[in-house]
């Protein structure tokens, strides 16, 4: 049970973070409207309960719906008030609330601006109405062109000005270390038949070049040395705004920013990824050599089907496009496998691409139907007994192939940011091609008097699967003394 306190003590709360990297970054927003609204946030290593969890929720598969419900669960069994947000709350709202008496109140992407005083009733012991979904999709205007200034009357998680100067700032961080994630735009227009994410998350909508740098330089000025660009899909960032060729100068003015060492790019759509911005990416000082591609499927059909464009030979030939401007560059993807309709051929034509492209990290996924999809209503579903047997199968392959494509990295240079000095596998950071969390890392040797932050260069010793073994050369750019230690706030991090 919450211990007892005067009545003058802040009320406390716990932030219990589930999903993505733009979940990330919705939970520093909720941080801090919840600091500004005079709560105190507990951090992983508080020996004291919270008054309060929030858990910021994740709708994305069907796991990660069982994971929200188990984190509402758990946090319920401490005795604290409960209160869900995020994406399953979003989605789902009065029908979760309904399944989930444990959770006090249901709250959606429109609540936050006012959470603080919503935290404030259910302490009180009121019940918010819960939310009631509706296709967020349906509230800015069906021209890109005219969604920036309708954006400003919603609730756009992540977004918002963000000062470059003063002491009031909507985000705070919630882990320490050299990396943050960093929103450049909310929403898709795309209608691919397995994805509900857009129902929920909105229309696209591009956050304004000069916010994003912005915030940046704040980032900078926690510690933070390098920026992971994320929304549903990058590759549309500008299509809203004025001008052309936003994103490639959004990079460039990011890797400008001081400070900051490192830019990377993710959630790109190879439909729509142009040659112009695989040089921006290969070109710009400071911008990693990393390509995240949203593959999904090399097969036509199955593409066909997702409502999506390419081929096995379309997206070999990108693989080759990226490698032809950067040879070392890193890409990643993820395919959804058993989708339905899915033949033996089309499998043919996953696992040919893949032994192909020399992937650097693959993500396989087995199908399942979504509430509300396109996909849902398709014909020739397949057994899970099968799907199961094909990802298998394809995983398998996968390791296989990122295996081989991280030896073939042994001899060559990497430039590592390093992300702990002082862990049980020593220093460890990661190169241009290794995307925290998700991409494996590399562990450095020879390496005394490394600090968190530094950039350095080093040479590929051995491997470990995906990760690296390399030998540290020569301090490139070294960490600043002093640099703020960030703090950490509560949550679970996925």
């Amino acid at each position: 049970m919450p211990s007892a306190r005067s009545d003058r003590e802040p009320r406390t709360v716990s932030l219990v973070t589930l999903g993505c990297a733009r979940n990330e970054v919705d939970s520093s927003e909720i941080a801090g409207r919840l600091a500004g609204g005079g709560y105190r946030l507990l951090d992983e290593a508080a020996d004291e309960s919270p008054d309060v969890v929030v858990v910021n929720t994740c709708a994305f598969v069907a796991g990660a719906k069982k994971d929200s419900i188990d984190s509402l669960l758990a946090a319920a069994d401490t005795g604290a008030k409960v209160v869900a947000v995020g994406c399953m709350a979003e989605r789902y709202g009065q029908e979760l609330a309904d399944a989930l008496p444990e959770a006090d109140a249901v709250l959606g992407f429109d609540a936050y601006p006012d959470l603080a005083g919503l935290l404030g009733d259910v302490l009180d012991g009121h019940s918010p109405r819960s939310h009631v979904p509706v296709d967020r999709r349906t509230l800015l205007p069906l021209s890109p062109v005219s969604r920036p200034a309708a954006a400003g009357a919603l609730s756009v998680p992540g977004h918002g000005p963000v000062p470059a100067t003063g002491p009031v700032l909507t985000r705070r961080l919630l882990h320490d270390g050299p990396v943050a994630p960093l929103k450049i735009a909310s929403g898709c227009d795309r209608r691919c038949t397995f994805c509900a994410i857009p129902s929920f998350r909105g229309a696209f909508v591009s956050r304004p070049a000069d916010e994003i740098v912005a915030e940046a330089g704040w980032l900078a000025a926690q510690g933070v040395r390098e920026v992971v660009l994320v929304s549903e899909n990058s590759t549309s960032y500008g299509k809203d705004l004025p001008g052309r060729n936003l994103l490639e100068r959004l990079l460039g003015d990011l890797a400008a920013v001081p400070g900051i060492r490192r830019v990377r790019l993710s959630y790109l759509q190879p439909a729509e990824t142009t040659p112009s911005l695989l040089s921006a990416i290969a070109r710009t000082p400071g911008v990693a050599d990393y390509y995240d591609m949203s593959f999904q499927h090399a097969s036509a059909p199955v593409l066909r089907r997702m409502r999506r464009f390419g081929s096995r030979e379309s997206f070999l030939d990108l693989c080759r496009r990226i490698r032809d401007e950067a040879p070392e560059a890193g890409i990643r993807t993820n395919v959804i496998v058993g989708f339905p309709g899915e033949t033996l051929e089309d499998l043919d034509e996953l696992t040919g691409f893949l032994s192909g492209a020399r992937l650097d990290a693959v993500g396989v996924f087995g199908y399942s139907d979504e509430d509300g999809t396109a996909a849902e209503r398709l014909p020739d579903k397949l057994d899970q007994d099968e799907i199961d047997r094909r990802v298998e199968l394809v995983t398998a392959l996968a390791e296989e192939l990122t295996a081989q494509r991280a030896e073939d990295r042994v001899g060559t240079e990497v430039t590592v940011l390093v992300d702990e000095v002082d862990g049980p596998d020593g220093v460890v950071g990661r190169g241009a091609h290794q995307a925290p969390e998700v991409d494996g890392c590399t562990v450095l040797t020879e390496a005394d008097g490394l600090r968190r932050g530094d950039l350095v260069r080093a040479v590929v010793t051995g491997t470990d699967g995906v990760d690296l073994q390399a030998r540290a050369l020569q301090v490139l750019d070294a960490a600043p003394a002093g640099t703020v230690a960030l703090r950490a706030v509560a949550g679970a991090r996925c």
